[in-house]
């Protein structure tokens, strides 16, 4: 099992999507992070957290890795999102709909997201992670969260 954090204001779009079913308008079911040593692998159990490491830790929930592909994101003039063994996204309806999975209102919002915590990065290439909810997958806050494995931390929603 792999941990990954969240900031807060990705905790309601996961919640949505933690909810079994079709995906529902505003869920997230993905994550865009960093290459690491480890990443989750399909079929794992994900723990998803807001707060790691703080005393404001919260287990959001505990969905099923369903894919985990390279992806590159580009933010510049030239705007694509490239994930393998899907077509490139290049049109402004395609890299809504795409920032919209990943928890954005619109492509402007992951992108200005992008610009304050990733300061001059506009070419980046790191893993996608998705995931499906499992029937019992939601859970109450813990009084304790576990500890984080490789690889893991407060991330980029």
């Amino acid at each position: 099992m792999v941990a990954y954090s969240f900031k807060k204001r990705f905790a309601p779009p996961i919640l949505l999507g933690l909810k079994p079913g079709p995906l529902l308008p505003g869920a997230k079911r993905q994550t865009i992070r960093a290459n690491r040593k480890r990443h989750a692998r399909p079929t794992e159990e994900l723990q998803l957290y807001t707060g790691m490491r703080t005393s404001s830790c919260q287990l959001l929930g505990k969905p099923t890795c369903t894919a985990v592909r390279p992806v590159r994101l580009m933010l510049g003039q030239a705007e694509l999102v490239e994930i393998k063994g899907e077509p490139n996204i290049t049109d402004a309806k395609g890299l809504d709909l795409f920032a919209r999975f990943d928890g954005f209102q619109d492509w402007a919002d992951l992108r200005d997201f992008w610009a304050e915590t990733h300061e001059a990065v506009l070419d980046f290439s790191g893993v996608l992670i998705r995931w499906e909810p499992k029937c019992d997958g939601l859970v109450q806050p813990l009084e304790e969260c576990g500890t984080q494995e490789e690889g893991e931390g407060e991330g980029n929603g």
